[in-house]
């Protein structure tokens, strides 16, 4: 399986639409456009195909974290004195 049936699979999962996918990405600090992501979604015969990297899944996978529980609250720091 590759990461781009994987991507495809989280998509349909979630009933993501591109725009989506593109906001959960920001939350992440990672840009990409609409037409890179279809590119991604293609068959891999098109000939306009993109293989989908690990960093992309990695931070897609990262936002949508962020996306289905909200951001990491602070942690507090143990070393400093009471």
């Amino acid at each position: 399986m590759t990461n781009n049936d994987i991507f495809k699979k989280l998509r349909v999962a979630h009933k993501l639409r591109d725009d989506d996918i593109v906001k959960i990405l920001e939350l992440v600090d990672f840009r990409i456009s609409k037409s890179e992501l279809n590119a991604m979604f293609r068959n891999e015969d098109h000939p306009k195909y993109m293989e989908c990297g690990d960093q992309i899944l990695r931070n897609f996978l990262n936002g949508l974290i962020i996306h289905l529980r909200g951001p990491m609250p602070k942690k507090k720091d143990s070393n400093k004195p009471k």
